[in-house]
């Protein structure tokens, strides 16, 4: 008995140790991450990692002023290459979501697995809209200087980026790539909210989403008629001149039930009006004379299947762009 106990006692002390060195490995990757600071005081004030690769950041945040927590999928040879400076690609969520969705929702971990890419999904609030609000929260200064920061001195992103995202992330894609020249090499956005100013249905749309959320919609970028230029600013539809020299990749449906969906799948109004706003900034883009490649699909819902396959179709031209060949 006193063998078995002894063995137990040895057997148990070993799996502390592995666990230990394991936890260790994670802990000292990124443990002077955490001491990274933005210019504003930001701050890693907590990681997790919640899946192989899969590392959750909570940042204390001044631009928010919370805390705000982003996902990363680390690169397969992260640790293997200790020194290496890696290449970016930052997925943005859509509205009423968050920064988990693109690993829930797709199968981006098992696409990026072989390709020597940090990917970045940030949270951005369910209807932050990628913005600096009038009066309230700052998501862009939190996106792009945070945020960049702090993977810039604690997670050895690069200066090579790309960026894409869903429904109102297709906004933030394409106004961020617009705002700020030079920053990515190239956006893709699907089903985007690219004209925000198309119609009345594509103002009420926001408003609608803002105010769902129990925010007051002027918070955002004030009234739609006598804040027309604060609204302007930040409509991908406006800004098309700014997005010469970025490669672009722009998908959507008609909202018409498409191969995806299930049977007995309706028309979908959302996808519709999507559909309707990135034709109007192909139109702009056109007239600019500013190359874009498209996949305007036809038939298809708002719906995560087809974002998932557009993810596929763009990931070659945005790797391609940040200087990496993807392994699929």
């Amino acid at each position: 008995m006193r063998t078995r106990a002894v063995i137990q006692r040895l057997l148990i002390g070993v799996a502390l140790v592995v666990v230990g060195l394991v936890a260790g490995s994670v802990v000292s990757n990124a443990g002077a991450a955490q001491q990274a600071t933005a210019d504003d005081g930001a701050t890693v004030v907590g990681q997790t990692m919640v899946a192989p690769r899969t590392l959750d950041l909570t940042i204390e945040s001044p631009a928010l002023g919370r805390t705000a927590k982003a996902r990363l999928l680390l690169p397969p040879d992260w640790d293997a290459r200790p020194n290496t400076r890696w290449p970016v690609l930052y997925l943005l969520h859509g509205c009423c979501d968050d920064y988990t969705s693109w690993t829930r929702q797709t199968d981006v971990a098992a696409l990026t697995a072989g390709t020597d890419v940090l990917v970045v999904m940030p949270e951005a609030g369910p209807d932050g809209y990628y913005s600096n609000w009038l009066s309230g929260p700052a998501w862009e200064t939190f996106h792009t200087v945070e945020l960049r920061q702090l993977l810039e001195r604690g997670y050895r992103a690069g200066q090579r980026r790309a960026i894409a995202g869903l429904s109102m992330g297709g906004l933030g894609a394409f106004d961020y790539s617009a705002r700020h020249p030079g920053m990515f090499q190239a956006a893709a956005s699907y089903s985007g909210a690219l004209d925000t100013l198309l119609s009345q249905e594509a103002i009420t749309n926001v408003t609608s989403i803002v105010t769902s959320n129990g925010h007051d919609p002027d918070a955002l970028w004030g009234d739609p008629v006598n804040q027309r230029l604060v609204w302007a600013a930040h409509n991908p539809a406006d800004l098309a001149f700014a997005l010469r020299g970025t490669k672009l990749f722009i998908a959507s449906g008609n909202g018409q039930p498409g191969p995806l969906d299930p049977p007995g799948t309706g028309f979908n109004q959302s996808e519709a009006l999507h559909g309707a706003e990135t034709s109007a900034l192909i139109d702009r883009l056109r007239w600019l004379h500013i190359p874009a490649t498209l996949d305007m699909y036809g038939p298809g819902t708002h719906t995560w299947p087809y974002w998932q396959r557009e993810l596929h179709t763009s990931f070659p031209m945005l790797m391609s762009a940040i200087g990496v060949t993807p392994v699929t």
